[in-house]
């Protein structure tokens, strides 16, 4: 997000907001979704409710390749095959976050009880 959209450093990414929100307000609209991505990663960074950013992670992810799949598809880098490779990004934070990572709220005890 900073590199790519903040900074303007793939101009692809705003072509991509360009064809599916308009020209108009395209860079602003770029910059503006960099800065979430950026936020997102210092929520996910920050390790607080996990859980609730996995899950706003996964739905932003699905939202705007499935968007990018049917209005810009000529834009991405892998075109319509990047869908597989947002699926199995999905995949993988789902399974971080809900297989592989320990419960939330369960600690073991290894204390004696008298």
């Amino acid at each position: 997000g900073l590199v790519c959209k903040v900074l303007n450093l793939v101009p692809r990414h705003q072509a991509i907001v360009s064809d599916i929100l308009g020209e108009q307000f395209a860079g602003l609209l770029t910059r503006a979704i960099g800065l979430g991505e950026v936020f997102l990663a210092i929520w996910i960074w920050s390790g607080f409710r996990s859980r609730i950013v996995a899950v706003l992670q996964m739905v932003l992810v699905a939202t705007m390749n499935v968007l990018e799949f049917f209005l810009a598809p000529e834009l991405l880098l892998w075109g319509r095959l990047n869908a597989v490779f947002a699926a199995m990004f999905i995949g993988l934070v789902f399974f971080h976050e809900f297989i592989w990572k320990p419960k939330h709220g369960l600690v073991e005890s290894t204390s004696i009880r008298s």
